[in-house]
C-alpha cells in the first residue's frame, strides 16, 4: 500500500510564489489608481505656474492670450487660464522667435556644437534617493524645455514604474537597455527600446530583471573576446546612447545600487555624475567605500583605454531635515571634505514627496491642494533649487554661464 507523501516546497518555489503574489497585489493596487483603460497623464498648469516656469509675468501671458499670440490656453469656469506642457513648449518656441535676444532663455535646447550631457545618478547604498533624484531632475529639465532621455539601469525598475511602466507586465523581453547592448544576434537598435512617457519632453528606456543578464553574460564574453578592444563591455552603453544622440539634450541614468558591469558602462558613458548621500553617518561611511571601489573600477576602465573626463561630479545631500542637528553636523563635514563639489542645494525630506510616491506620482503631477499648500511649496522649493543648480552646470558646459 502506497502512502501519500507530500513533497516539501522548495525554497525557490516559495520565493517565486510570494513574488508572484506580491506582484499581483501591486498590479491590483495600481489598477485602482490607474485603471487598465486609463493612461498616466500630466495635469495642466495655471497661468501663474507657467509664468514662473517660462520666466515672464502672468500679465504678459494674459496679454498674449488676448492678442491671440502663442498657444491658446484653456479657460476654466471662472476664466482661469491653464496650459498643457505641450502648450508650454509651444509658448517657449513662440517667445524664442518673438524675442530673439532672449532665445536661449526661452528655448534652451542644445545648439550645434553643444555636447550631449549624460548624467549618472549613482551610489551603491540603497535608500539614498537615486531614483527620486532621477525622476525630479528629468522632469525639471523637461519643464525647462530640454529633451530628456531617462535610462533605468536598475533591475528593480522603480524609475520605470514612476513613469507608468510596470516592469513585470509592460516591458516585454528585449525591451530594456540590455536589448541594445547584449552580445548576441538578438541585439536591437537603441531606437527600438526608447519609449515615450506621459511627461512631454521625456522619453525612457525602461528596466526590469532582464538587465541582470548583462551582469551574467559579460564575464563569459570577456573570456571569449580577449584582445578585441572594440568589444570591451564598458563601451556598449555609450555606443547605444550615441545612436539616439541627436534626439536629446540630456540623458539621465538611474544606476543600480551596485558597482557591476552596467554601472561601469554608465560611468564610462557619462559626462557628469551626481552621487546621492543621505546625511547619516552609516550612509556617509558606505559612500566612502563606494568612492574607493569606484576609483578602482574607473582605473580599470582608464587602463583599458576608456576616458572618463567628466564635466562635473557633484554630491547631492538627500532626504535632508535641515532642523536635525546631527544631520547639520554631517552636512558640514561633507562640505568641509568635498568643498564646492557638494551642491549648495539639498533635497529636503518631505512627506509631500513620500505621499506622492505611494501612488507612483511626482509633485509635478499634483496640484498644491492635493498634498497641502505649505508642504507642497516647501518641497518644490527644494526640488527646484537642486534642479536649477544642476542645470547651471549643464549650461556652463554649453558655454552659457548662469
Amino acid at each position: 500500500m502506497n502512502a501519500f507523501v507530500e513533497i516539501p516546497e522548495t525554497t525557490a518555489a516559495r520565493i517565486t510564489q510570494r513574488a508572484e503574489a506580491l506582484s499581483a497585489r501591486l498590479r491590483a493596487v495600481g489598477e485602482r489608481v490607474f485603471p487598465p483603460t486609463a493612461e498616466k497623464s500630466l495635469r495642466s498648469f495655471t497661468s501663474g505656474e507657467v509664468a514662473q516656469i517660462v520666466g515672464v509675468s502672468d500679465g504678459y501671458l494674459r496679454q498674449l492670450s488676448l492678442d491671440g499670440l502663442g498657444p491658446t490656453p484653456a479657460l476654466g469656469p471662472t476664466g482661469r487660464r491653464s496650459y498643457t506642457l505641450e502648450q508650454i513648449n509651444e509658448l517657449r518656441a513662440y517667445l524664442a522667435s518673438a524675442r530673439p535676444k532672449e532665445a536661449l532663455k526661452f528655448w534652451p535646447r542644445r545648439r550645434p556644437g553643444d555636447k550631449l550631457q549624460i548624467v549618472t545618478v549613482a551610489n551603491f547604498k540603497g535608500g539614498s534617493a537615486k531614483t527620486t533624484t532621477s525622476v525630479y531632475l528629468s522632469e525639471g529639465l523637461a519643464l525647462s524645455g530640454l529633451r530628456v532621455l531617462a535610462i533605468d539601469l536598475d533591475p528593480q525598475a522603480s524609475l520605470s514604474a514612476m513613469f507608468g511602466y510596470q516592469p513585470e507586465f509592460d516591458i516585454p523581453e528585449n525591451a530594456t537597455l540590455y536589448g541594445a547592448i547584449r552580445y548576441d544576434e538578438r541585439r536591437v537598435s537603441m531606437r527600438e527600446v526608447v519609449r515615450p512617457t506621459y511627461f512631454s519632453g521625456i522619453s525612457i528606456v525602461p528596466g526590469n530583471l532582464e538587465l541582470m543578464e548583462f551582469e551574467h553574460q559579460t564575464p563569459r564574453h570577456m573570456l571569449q573576446n580577449r584582445g578585441q578592444p572594440e568589444e570591451l563591455f564598458f563601451r556598449r552603453v555609450a555606443r547605444a546612447i550615441a545612436e539616439v544622440e541627436d534626439d536629446f539634450d540630456v540623458v539621465i541614468i538611474d544606476c543600480p545600487p551596485q558597482l557591476g558591469f552596467l554601472t561601469m558602462g554608465a560611468l564610462n558613458a557619462a559626462t557628469g555624475m551626481v552621487v546621492t548621500v543621505h546625511p547619516q553617518m552609516v550612509d556617509v561611511a558606505s559612500m566612502s567605500q563606494f568612492l574607493l571601489m569606484a576609483s578602482d573600477l574607473v582605473s580599470v576602465i582608464e587602463e583599458a583605454g576608456g576616458q572618463l573626463d567628466y564635466d562635473f561630479m557633484r554630491f547631492l545631500i538627500t532626504r535632508h531635515d535641515p532642523r536635525d542637528v546631527p544631520e547639520q553636523e554631517i552636512v558640514a563635514l561633507l562640505r568641509d571634505v568635498f568643498g564646492k563639489d557638494v551642491l549648495a542645494a539639498t533635497a529636503w525630506k518631505s512627506t509631500a514627496i513620500a505621499n506622492a510616491g505611494l501612488t507612483k506620482q511626482s509633485l509635478y503631477e499634483l496640484s498644491r491642494g492635493a498634498v497641502g499648500r505649505s508642504v507642497y511649496d516647501r518641497a518644490m522649493e527644494s526640488i527646484s533649487a537642486v534642479n536649477d543648480e544642476i542645470m547651471d552646470l549643464i549650461f556652463a558646459v554649453w558655454g552659457r554661464r548662469p
